[in-house]
């Protein structure tokens, strides 16, 4: 049976070898999968359909296109500019914020997770401000230096903030949670954002699936049948971090 796989955070910039190497990693895996979803922040920002692209980062982007499976892209914080013409170059739809996508007799609703994250209200403030369309209109605008140099600047701004923030406040807030699984009718949820990547049980006996952010090594989340594998990977080997329903469940 064919997996569905899911991953986010990638925050792609520079062509680095180690970038690419994953990158090449997940894609040759991915020739083999039914479903690709891509829950945001695959740039480390995007200020629209214009920014450079360096060209080994978009010969991967366009392998996306030519695999077999359908992709999909949820936006993230830092790429909820992207449009129609990189969606052709992705081969992918887009999806709204917040989807359900059914898949083993469970209801996964999944998101890139930065609106959960409501005790941040300096950052939820930021975030309306970013996404209201008249500061979407005025920014777009710009010039393409000039959108750069603002996407650097609130980068930098973003990082300085958050090293000086408690731990618990950037993380997703649980009344939150609960309240996005009773509205949707979900059975579990899976996202990103946080880089926080693991697997919760919420009460009733949900689970919260969070996949983490590539580096030295990359995340996916895998559907297959009813089960679910979070999974940390390298170009030379791959490890189960946790399983859905956790392994002795399934045993029993």
């Amino acid at each position: 049976m064919a997996e569905t796989l899911i991953i986010a955070d990638l925050h792609l910039a520079k062509p680095e070898p180690r970038t690419l190497a994953l990158l090449d990693t997940f894609l040759e895996r991915a020739e083999h999968a039914e479903a690709v979803y891509l829950l945001g922040d695959l740039f480390d920002y995007w200020i629209g359909d214009d920014q450079p692209i360096d060209p080994a980062i978009a010969e991967r982007l366009e392998r996306f296109a030519a695999l077999t499976a359908p992709v999909t892209f949820q936006p993230g914080n830092r790429d909820f500019l992207v449009g129609r013409q990189l969606l052709e170059r992705l081969g992918a739809r887009q999806l709204p914020d917040q989807t359900v996508l059914e898949h083993g007799g469970r209801r996964w609703l999944l998101t890139h997770g930065d609106e959960l994250c409501t005790d941040d209200a300096a950052y939820q403030a930021m975030r309306a401000q970013l996404r209201d369309p008249a500061f979407v209109r005025d920014f777009l605008s710009r010039s393409l230096p000039e959108r750069i140099a603002i996407a650097e600047d609130l980068r930098n701004k973003s990082r300085t903030a958050s090293s000086s923030k408690p731990e618990d406040i950037m993380d997703v807030n649980a009344a939150a949670v609960d309240e996005i699984l009773e509205r949707t009718g979900a059975d579990g949820l899976i996202h990103g954002h946080t880089h926080r990547p693991a697997i919760h049980r919420l009460a009733g006996g949900r689970p919260r699936v969070v996949t983490g952010d590539w580096g030295e090594a990359g995340w996916l989340v895998s559907l297959e049948g009813d089960g679910l594998t979070l999974e940390r990977f390298t170009p030379e080997s791959s490890e189960v971090i946790a399983t859905w329903p956790p392994r002795q469940e399934a045993i029993a």
